[in-house]
């Protein structure tokens, strides 16, 4: 994933392979619990090939009177898969787990801003850019956009 599209994420290649097993354990034992889930879509009888992943965290909200939110981090889709309807069907799937098993009223995600393709699949599928952005975490001259969607 970091070394196919390393501008979607917040961590660098050389960052993520100097983690230790005892880590990379850790992060995968973190993947899924009351307040996050992860989508995978593999092929092969054993789950060896991974085709795509998304994850969704539940964020704690800021003021008890607005409705939860969530995170969709971790967007990838292998490049053989792209374009063939795959990432539409997680993020459906992710949208849907956010709101019924989570219980968020909104999902958000960060962007780069030069991630065109990105932004242009998220806009179909209803995001819409804050107005909010932030320092991208690998590159502080460039900027990661805030989008939403609210979840019925």
């Amino acid at each position: 994933m970091l070394t196919d599209t390393p501008m979607a994420y917040g961590e660098s290649v050389v960052a993520a392979r100097r983690q230790t097993d005892t880590q990379w354990q850790e992060r995968a034992a973190a993947m899924s619990g009351d307040d996050s889930i992860t989508l995978v879509a593999d092929l092969g009888v054993d789950g060896s090939k991974l085709c795509g992943l998304m994850r969704v965290v539940l964020k704690h909200p800021q003021a008890p009177e607005k409705p939860l939110q969530a995170m969709l981090i971790s967007v990838y889709v292998a490049p053989a898969h792209r374009g063939l309807g795959l990432a539409d069907q997680l993020l459906n799937e992710s949208c849907k787990a956010a709101a019924e098993e989570l219980g968020a009223g909104g999902i958000e995600l960060g962007v780069h801003e030069e991630n065109v393709r990105a932004l242009a699949f998220y806009r179909r599928q209803g995001f819409e850019t804050t107005g909010a952005s932030r320092p991208y975490p690998q590159d502080a001259s460039k900027l990661e956009l805030v989008m939403e969607r609210h979840l019925p």
